[in-house]
């Protein structure tokens, strides 16, 4: 495919951007999915106050209009030649603004912000929770219906937008006015920019993986939960129109890039992993260890019911075809590395892995990486990060070889849950995510799984799974099939071992596993 321009025909390509929680970055592909050209600039958090993280929104849509330009510039190409933009975004990061003006009523509060944990602790203990457990119980003995026993053991929690946006209702006079007057709209981060880059078409809109994220969204009805909104207290009005992952959203106005370019795909950065990791299929999993790990499986065309702590989500819709994903996460992978960085147990992350191979084990040291809590399946938001069965024969290389397992730990507990609750059989296990790049995680996560575990040499994915939508609804790729084409893997981890998926790393497991039951509710509620 190519674009005529003066009668001659110019190669043409996709445009992608995933903004991310430290950075945004853009890539021009071709037909092969190469990376032409390539541009990043760095997201800096705010914290106004103990609690609050916070992204400036003119500093977001800069730094977004800047990779733009500066990834085709790097390209050597014109603007002229993209076929098609796809956005990737982190998610459950939200602001309101001016419906006539479009000026942000206040900052970007992230998913990390911990500013509603009071409100969602009282809520979580409140007697209309009890009520609403009591009777989902009740419901559950009379029908048996598992969707009833996941709502009576439903939590609420910081990192969904629900109680931060109704702490922004409560303590912005100003959002509680727009709303009064009909001129309030509420955006994740792809909503916003889709109203800033249609300048004049303003358009309110999200796709379905980004509004199922937040946790105001029904998946199982597939639209917003007026009954969650009308339990809190939420107007329906301020959310925006829900599209199809891969939708003509509009085009970008021709006087921010140059030229007018369709924005033919929006989709939250876990699900863009998932697509652009190729797991099309039921029972395809896709795990990203970035700062936090992210464990994907894709359940087919119906939402999973958890009771375990993961997650359903809607991956994409596209056309008439919707894929369900359940997900579960850890939140301290990355984190727990950056940390013994930072205590000068090595200076560079590349070096994490050899050191791990130069000792046989890790003389008897466990580290449980809860900085933020335990994830599914314990859901454990009072534990503590420890180090436990340190000697005076403990050195470095034990620390580090401690910490990387508790990473491929936590990836089994993730992995088990999985094979438990969905009961669907694992077809493929593809990794990405700035941890991958670690051998030593990978072959011991490899070995414990009992399967082989796949690096693609790609490790941009949300970027790319962006792209693939995109370039897919303007025809500049035809299929999934040649989707999957296009793979290529960087490294293939095998697992060892005749005795059974990591027989030989039982007692350590068992270890380790007494070490996460006495770091559990070690903070007071």
């Amino acid at each position: 495919m190519g674009s005529r321009r003066n009668g001659l025909t110019k190669e043409s390509f996709i445009l992608s951007v995933d903004v991310g929680t430290t950075s945004i970055r853009c890539h021009v592909y071709d037909k092969e999915a190469r990376i032409r050209g390539s541009c990043t600039s760095k997201v800096v958090p705010l914290y106004p106050e103990v609690g609050h993280v916070e992204m400036d929104p003119d500093a977001l849509w800069e730094g977004f209009i800047t990779v733009v330009k500066g990834a085709v510039q790097d390209a050597g190409v014109q603007m002229c030649q993209m076929e098609a933009l796809g956005i990737s975004t982190q998610r459950a990061t939200f602001t309101t603004w001016d419906r006539r003006t479009g000026v942000p009523f206040h900052n970007f509060i992230s998913w990390q912000d911990q500013r509603a944990a009071d409100l969602v602790k009282s809520w979580n203990r409140s007697c209309i929770m009890k009520i609403i457990h009591g009777a989902m119980k009740v419901a559950y003995f009379l029908t048996r219906d598992k969707r009833s026993l996941a709502a009576s053991l439903i939590v609420f929690s910081t990192q969904h937008v629900t109680f931060r946006l109704i702490w922004v209702l409560a303590h912005y006079k100003q959002v509680h006015q727009a709303i009064e007057e009909g001129n309030c709209c509420f955006g994740t981060i792809d909503t916003w920019l889709l109203f800033k880059l249609t300048k004049k078409c303003r358009v309110h809109a999200t796709d379905y993986s980004n509004a199922s994220s937040t946790g105001i969204f029904d998946s199982y009805q597939m639209c917003w939960s007026q009954f969650l909104c009308s339990l809190v207290s939420l107007p329906l009005s301020i959310f925006p129109q829900v599209e199809n992952t891969g939708h003509k959203f509009g085009s970008t106005d021709p006087s921010i890039l140059g030229v007018s370019v369709p924005i033919m795909s929006v989709m939250a950065d876990q699900q863009a992993a998932m697509f652009g990791e190729c797991c099309f299929d039921v029972g395809d999993v896709k795990i990203t260890m970035g700062t936090g790990t992210f464990m994907d499986i894709n359940t087919g065309s119906k939402p999973h019911t958890s009771v375990a702590g993961l997650y359903p989500l809607v991956g994409w819709k596209i056309g008439s075809d919707v894929v369900y994903l359940a997900e579960g996460n850890a939140a301290d992978t990355g984190t727990a590395i950056k940390w013994a960085q930072e205590l000068e147990l090595f200076s560079d992350v590349r070096e994490t892995s050899d050191m791990a191979y130069s000792v046989s084990d890790s003389d008897g040291v466990c580290f449980v990486p809860s900085f933020s809590g335990l994830q599914a399946p314990l859901n454990d938001p009072r534990a503590c990060a420890s180090l436990m069965g340190l000697k005076p024969s403990t050195t470095k290389s034990h620390l580090v070889r401690a910490i990387l397992e508790s990473v491929a730990f936590r990836n089994k507990q993730l992995y088990e849950t999985m094979l438990r609750e969905t009961r669907i059989p694992i077809t493929k296990i593809r990794v990405d995510g700035g941890v991958s790049s670690n051998n030593f995680v990978l072959q011991l996560t490899a070995d414990l799984f009992g399967r082989k575990v796949i690096r693609p040499q790609h490790r941009e994915m949300s970027s790319l799974g962006a792209a693939f939508v995109a370039g897919l609804g303007v025809g500049f790729w035809m299929t999934r099939e040649e989707l999957k084409k296009l793979q290529s893997a960087d490294k293939v981890f095998l697992p060892k071992g005749a005795a059974g998926p990591g027989q030989e790393y039982n007692p350590v497991l068992q270890s380790w596993e007494r070490a996460l039951r006495r770091s559990m509710n070690w903070y007071k509620p």
